[in-house]
């Protein structure tokens, strides 16, 4: 926890000590975490591979579902993709390559997963960027607000309406507002586009800006009512049991302004729970949310993944799991590596 603004500064011989070694524990505090962060894509790499090789049908077949082959055929196809070698050499050339970077070449697209992975990484971040942002501001504000006044009102509505929509399947929400706002109802017509990112004949410059925009309407409301009641139910939480610390019954003792007290004492304490919070969803940012995006066919990685699995691509599957993994560990770490500086309590042990 971050010392009020109140408290003596210590000085002398300890804090010198204490001054100079800190560098040297956050490095070695980091290096630790990365090695656990190293550790831990090595297991997803080994379950990437496993875990979407039980996943029943034939690449093969599914890929020449409409297209009558002969076995000569079929096994000559099998030997293009790789699936006749044995289950251990497969496991190893995937491990080769993926430590090579090369993620493999799509069976359904005929292109590299890395390829097709950067050509949606742009509507996904895009997308789930915009969402995330709005889901922590709004999650912040209203905990903040709830928990100040615990149980008035306002606390009670706003909880209560953030568990409901928490509760509720994304997919079903989705459906559900592009009912309502998308096909429209009965003679209302819709007010949203239903699909993709941008209209056909989409227009230039900042009207191509806006017509963006208009798609995104939808999904990106999906992803913010899902999402935010996290960080308004950590944010309660937390300026709740800031609430009853001394320091704050002090501030409030000494004369401060109740809002000068939340702003400058309580509020920057109670945030630090969420940094952990904020940067795991940082690290979703990069697999997008796939749900929204098959409801929505925002051409983003969710939907790319859920294409992949329809198929079974699994070159794709593969590819696209191992980044979101990824993306998350290395945020997690971040996220762990940036609390150990906020926070004194965690230098401590």
């Amino acid at each position: 926890m971050t010392a009020p603004i109140d408290t003596p500064i210590e000085t002398g011989p300890a804090a010198v000590e204490e001054t100079a070694a800190g560098p040297r524990g956050l490095l070695r505090y980091a290096v630790t975490k990365l090695g656990g962060a190293l550790l831990s894509i090595g297991m997803v790499i080994v379950a990437t591979f496993f875990v979407f090789r039980l996943i029943p049908g034939d690449p093969v077949i599914a890929y020449t579902r409409d297209v009558p082959l002969s076995p000569d055929q079929i096994a000559l196809l099998r030997k293009q993709m790789g699936l006749d070698q044995p289950l251990p050499q497969q496991f190893l050339d995937f491990v080769v390559k993926t430590l090579q970077f090369d993620l493999g070449t799509s069976y359904e697209y005929r292109r590299p997963v890395a390829e097709l992975i950067g050509e949606r990484f742009g509507p996904t971040l895009l997308l789930t960027g915009v969402g995330l942002v709005i889901a922590v501001s709004l999650g912040l504000w209203q905990g903040t607000r709830a928990a100040w006044n615990h149980g008035g009102r306002f606390d009670r509505l706003s909880t209560g309406v953030s568990l409901v929509l928490w509760s509720v399947p994304t997919f079903w929400l989705g459906l559900l507002l592009l009912m309502v706002f998308g096909a429209g109802i009965g003679p209302i017509p819709g007010m949203f586009p239903t699909r993709g990112m941008e209209s056909v004949d989409a227009p230039d410059g900042f009207a191509y800006v806006l017509d963006v925009a208009h798609h995104m309407v939808l999904p990106c409301l999906t992803l913010v009512a899902v999402v935010y009641a996290q960080y308004l139910l950590v944010m309660r939480s937390s300026l709740l049991d800031e609430i009853g610390q001394d320091y704050v019954t002090t501030a409030r003792a000494k004369g401060l302004r109740d809002d000068l007290v939340r702003r400058r004492h309580a509020v920057p304490n109670a945030l630090l729970p969420t940094v952990t919070l904020v940067f795991i969803h940082i690290g979703f940012v990069v697999g997008g949310a796939v749900s929204v995006e098959t409801v929505y066919s925002w051409p983003g990685l969710g939907l790319l993944f859920y294409e992949a699995i329809k198929g079974p691509d699994f070159a794709v599957m593969q590819g696209t799991f191992l980044v979101v993994c990824v993306a998350v560990i290395v945020m997690n770490t971040l996220a762990d590596v940036a609390y150990h500086i906020l926070d004194p309590r965690v230098r401590s042990t």
